[in-house]
Order: C-alpha cells, then structure tokens, then sequence
C-alpha cells in the first residue's frame, strides 16, 4: 500500500507532522462516538462517522512511523549475525546478504541527504576504536543503505557464477568475511572448494575448518601452507604437465623480462627444458631441486642420459668404445671449454659426436655441456637466485617432494584428485614472509590448474560422469595474479571452474601485470562485481562508467521585494515567493557512495546488469565448530582417504611414456 501521493519530491527529511493530524483525527473519533449529542448526530451515525474519522487517523499515524522508521534507518543500520548452519540455501543461487536494487529513486533520496535542511536528521559518524577487528561497525555513511526500508534477499544465480566474479575493497571492510560467506555455502553444497590466501589469514583457515565440520567434510580437508610446513601438504608445482614445455614456462615466468633481462630469461627457460625433458626421457620426477642441481652442474645429467640413450640406440660395443676414449684421454687436445671436465663425461661427449644418430635431449645436453662454465654461468644467472629461494629450508621438502621417501607421510597435493574426490583445499602462502616463493608457488599452481582444466575438457574426469563445480576464490589475488591466471578466467568456464576474486584496487593488479591492456582483459573476464567501500577513483569508476545516469529532481526558492511601480495604488510594496523545480543528469551511483560505503556492505552489479545495494551478515560469534585459533585448526586435521594420494607428477610421465614409447624414440615428447 501506498502510504504517500506520489509527488516530484517526496520530502522525507522533515518533521512528522502526521503525528499532529492522526492525534486529531483519533480524538476527534473518539469525541464522535462517547458524546455524539454534542455533534447532533444520532449513536449510529456517530459509529459510522467515528470509523471514517478512526481509519484516517489510522492512515496518518501510519504515514509518520513510516518517516520515523526512515529517519531512524538513515542515522544507523544494525549489525546483523547469522548462524552459517541456517544461510539460505537455494538450488540454484548463492545467498549474498539482504539489500534491494537500486534505482533512480534512491540517488533522488540520497542527493535530499545532502541538503543543509536535512542534516539534522542524519547521525555523526564516529568510529569506535574499541570494537574488534572483526566487528563491522557502522562506520561510513548509514544513508547509503538506509534509504530503502524494504530490503529483500540478494542472490546470485548459480549459472553466472561460471562468468567469474571480482570483489574490490579496501582493507578491513569485510571482504574476508565475505569470502568466509560464499566459501561456506559452496563447502555446504558438498562442490570441490579451493582457496587461495597469500597472508595466511587465520580466521578464514578457522571458518574453513568450521564449515568443513559442520558439513561433515573435514576429512576432505587439504591444507597447503608455506608458513607451517609441518602441518602442510606437499605439493610438487612443475610435476603435473601437458606438455613439457610448460615447466620452463612455469619457473621463467617468474623471472624478470625488461630490458636486457628478457634475454637471459628465454637462455634460462631454454637450459630448464633441456633439463626437464632429459628428467622426462629418464622416468624421473622434475622438481625444483632437481632443476636447481642441474643448473649449477649439468654433467651428471649428461652422463646418466647418454648412458641410458647408447644402452637403447648405440651398436653393440659401445662401452668399450667409451673405456678406450678414457684410457687414451689427452686434456691438452681439448678445448678450453672442456678441460677440467670429467673424464667419462667428456669421453661419451666425443663417442655420441660420432654416431651418425640425433636426439633432441641429447643434442640439447651436448650444446649445454660444451658451454665454457664462466659463461653458463652468466646466461643461466637470472634462474640461481630464484632456485635457491625455492629449495632451501624446511618449505623445499614441501614443493619438492621426493616421491620415494616413504618416512614422509605428509600427502602429496593433486589437482586431478581433488575434484574428482570433490575435496577442500586451503592454500596460505605467508606473502608477507616471502613475496617470491609465494608468488612462485602460486603462479605454478595456477599454471597447473589450467593444465587440469585443459585435461579435463578433452577427457573429464575420470570415475564421473559429468565435471563438478570447482569453486576457486583468490583472495588478494593481485598477489597472484600473473601470465597463468588469465587463462584460468577467459578458458576454464567450460570445465566447471568459476573464480571468484578478491583484491583492494584494480591499479594493484595493473601494477602486478605491468601491463594496462593485460588487466583490462582480466577485468573483461568477470561478469560480476561486488564493490565494497574503496579509496581510489580508478578503481570506483569500474563500477561508476558502467552505470547509466539518471534525472534528480532539485528544489529552489526565490523571494523579493520591491516598490511598487504605480503611483496611483494604494500598494506602496510588493513582494514574491517561488518554489521551483529542476531536472538535472547525475550517476546511478557516483564515486562519493563507494568511497563512504559502511563496513560490510557493498553494491554488487549482478544478473547481467542490475545494480543491487547488499550488506553481509557477520558469522555468529558463538559458533561452538569455529577453532579458537590455528593451532586448534591445524589440530582438527587428520589423515583421511582423501589425502592419500598417488603421486602427480609420475602420472604425467605415464602418460608421455604411453604416447611415445622409450624404446622406440626416447625423445618425441620434445618435439611437440
């Protein structure tokens, strides 16, 4: 029901006048129908008449608690908890908070906010400095939300969820607990669940374990976290592949390409292919130590494969050939690049230059190995540093496992059989500890999932008959974001997986790219974005420029005086008052909304377009499954079915073996 005429200006910030009027109505009622002879009217009519006089008074009286309740909701909005174990759950949408959309309506009410005359109806805006950190307070402008008394459930339809969203906010407004709201519902619809959090936030690992216990799923839980190796998975981040190629591109991607940088960059990927191809050839898992050892001396690599290459390829007698070599050894008769070199090594170098065979592993290894060591050095220095940072400490076990350790029980991370076991895995990366083996790590497993999302478009998944839903959410993933990440957004919808990303300004992610046309094609790949409060107009404008503007109606008087020009009246003054209206253009939402938007709530640009107004609802803080702290969590792990899982990377190998036989041509692999 409509409780006001439909007017240009509503006038909502002003006196409740209709209090006065429904007061008097309500005694001129009751007057009617206790003394109706002082009316003249007789006891019947006076109880018709009372009715009418009682159903307007009715009407008023509601018209002014409708304009308190909006003076009240514009001043404050009230903090609401929610029980995670009772967030609506409909099939197919995702719960996001309770907000209505946004039309021309609210920018008319907002623009009335800012008048002179309807300050006095609006709060001060204190921060209170003793509330938690975790508590989102009304800090920020209560208006903002405050203007619509009818709010509704927002939901996101399940099926756009494929298109990819973006969640901006600056810090300490609640993206997290965002996060912790959508990771819930998609860990209660029993979907495969993967978060990325480079600073290893405690509270989001704790509301992880708790929505894993509470849907029962806690032993298809999997923690990888850098900063707590003993309690952590281990991951292999180039054991998984395609094609041989993409561990080169894994580890150079990591590596600077400005300037003369570029070309030490593509000699480092040349010399890391030549290594993980020879490891391929020889049945062994690449990981970043073996690379590491490789690169700062290659000759083992070259005398374990030209052995296994001759045992297979070489006439009989070729051991012999090779003992002569080494038994008629002159260093003098050398060149300078090999003197000092290993006898054997160089003596099969010299045998395999006579046969009249090629191999694409062993010609790289030959061309590697007759490099003067002074200047492999130099051309293979950009990789050393990054190497060593990877393989030293306790984290070099976690991402260089070593496969055939049996004292290790710490389970080996697959992608492939965590969706097809639809499993939970929490990966923290302690960025604030170590940006480059974070960033590293997490750029390889980025690589790797899109190696995964390849397999899975061409075969599926193995044991099911259609893909599940793979839920990835990156949290400040202008951390992680890099070369692999964007083919995870514009390539992997197709096999089921749907990003949902976080980060504080979009210039941070452009900043990570380097590159301004790179971050405008990511930012082309989501079809959905929620804005919380943020503090850069670049960033505000992602959602301003795609808003249309709208009409706002503004109010001006006029008043004057003056003589009076006839001189034959008998008016000596004249004087006037005019109340005026205008239209003018203004943005759906303008910069000033997002940038004083209070904690916890947002405007979300969902459906294809539609602008909707939402605020979250905060975790109950008496949730007797959340962990106190990480320790608590790192304890309600414990070894389950899921977690015993067969090693990745000789599975890849498998598969290259199977589709180019060793014994017939060792080396086809490299060719593709």
């Amino acid at each position: 029901m409509r409780l006001f005429p439909k007017y240009p200006l509503e006038a909502l910030l002003r006196s409740p006048v209709e209090l006065v009027s429904a007061a008097l109505f309500g005694l001129l009622a009751l007057a009617v129908v206790c003394v109706p002879e002082v009316f003249l009217i007789e006891l019947n009519v006076a109880f018709l008449v009372g009715g009418v006089l009682a159903s307007i008074a009715i009407f008023r009286l509601m018209q002014g608690i409708h304009l308190l309740r909006y003076q009240r909701s514009i001043k404050h909005t009230p903090t609401w908890r929610l029980d995670f174990g009772s967030i609506p759950n409909a099939p197919n949408a995702l719960f996001l908070g309770r907000g209505f959309i946004w039309t021309a309506k609210h920018t008319q009410r907002l623009r009335e906010t800012l008048n002179p005359s309807g300050r006095k109806y609006l709060a001060t805006t204190k921060l209170n400095s003793s509330s938690s950190v975790g508590e989102m307070t009304s800090s920020g402008r209560a208006e903002i939300h405050g203007i619509e008394l009818l709010e509704q459930s927002v939901s996101m339809n399940r099926s756009d969820r494929v298109g990819h969203t973006l969640v901006l906010g600056t810090t300490r407004v609640g993206k997290t607990r965002l996060a912790e709201l959508l990771i819930a519902q998609d860990i209660q619809r029993n979907e495969v669940v993967i978060v990325f959090d480079p600073k290893g936030d405690a509270e989001l690992l704790c509301r992880i374990v708790a929505e894993a216990r509470r849907s029962q799923r806690i032993d298809d839980l999997l923690v990888f976290h850098l900063g707590h190796p003993e309690h952590s998975c281990r991951y292999n981040a180039i054991g998984r592949f395609s094609r041989i190629t993409e561990v080169a591109t894994r580890i150079a991607n990591q590596l600077p390409d400005s300037g003369n940088s570029a070309a030490f960059k593509e000699f480092a990927w040349r010399f890391v292919n030549i290594i993980t191809g020879a490891l391929v050839a020889l049945e062994r898992t690449p990981n970043f130590r073996l690379v590491r050892r490789y690169i700062n001396d290659i000759e083992p690599l070259f005398v374990e494969y030209a052995k296994f290459y001759l045992l297979r390829n070489a006439p009989t007698g070729w051991a012999d050939a090779v003992r002569q070599r080494m038994q008629q050894f002159n260093p003098r008769s050398l060149p300078t690049a090999l003197r000092g070199r290993d006898v054997e090594a160089v003596a099969l170098l010299q045998y395999v230059q006579t046969l009249d065979l090629y191999d694409p592993v062993l010609d790289g290894l030959v061309s590697a190995y007759k490099y003067d060591r002074t200047y492999f050095d130099k051309i293979v220095s950009s990789v050393g540093p990054l190497m060593e940072k990877l393989t030293t400490g306790a984290v070099a076990d976690l991402i260089s496992p070593d496969e055939s350790e049996d004292e290790d029980s710490r389970p080996i991370l697959d992608w492939l059989d965590v969706i097809k076991d639809r499993s939970i895995v929490y990966v923290g990366l302690d960025s604030l500890a170590d940006t480059t083996v974070a960033s590293a790590i997490g750029n390889a497993m980025f690589a790797d999932l899109v190696s995964v999302a390849g397999h899975i478009y061409k075969f599926g998944v193995e044991g099911l008959s259609s893909t599940p839903r793979i839920a990835l959410h990156a949290d400040e993933f202008n951390e992680l974001i890099g070369e692999e990440f964007i083919p995870l957004l514009n390539k992997a919808g197709g096999a089921g997986f749907q990003v949902t990303a976080y980060t504080q300004t979009w210039s941070d992610v452009e900043a990570q790219i380097l590159s301004k046309a790179k971050a405008g094609q990511v930012a082309g790949n989501f079809n959905s974005l929620i804005m919380l409060r943020v503090r850069e107009l670049a960033t505000a404008k992602m959602l301003v420029d795609q808003l249309p503007r709208v009409s706002v109606v503004g109010k001006s008087t006029s008043s004057g005086a003056g003589d009076s020009s006839k001189t034959d009246s008998a008016i000596d003054f004249e004087t006037s008052h005019a109340d005026s209206l205008s239209k003018s253009d203004a943005p759906l939402v303008g910069p000033t909304e997002l940038f004083t938007l209070p904690r916890g709530q947002a405007f979300a640009l969902l459906d294809g377009g539609r602008l909707w107004k939402l605020r979250f609802p905060l975790p109950d803080s008496n949730d007797k499954l959340l962990p106190g702290s990480r320790a608590e969590a790192f304890a309600a792990l414990s070894t389950s079915p899921a977690c015993a899982m067969e090693p990745q990377s000789m599975r890849s190998i498998d598969e290259v073996a199977a589709q180019n036989p060793i014994g017939e041509n060792p080396t086809a692999a490299m060719e593709g």
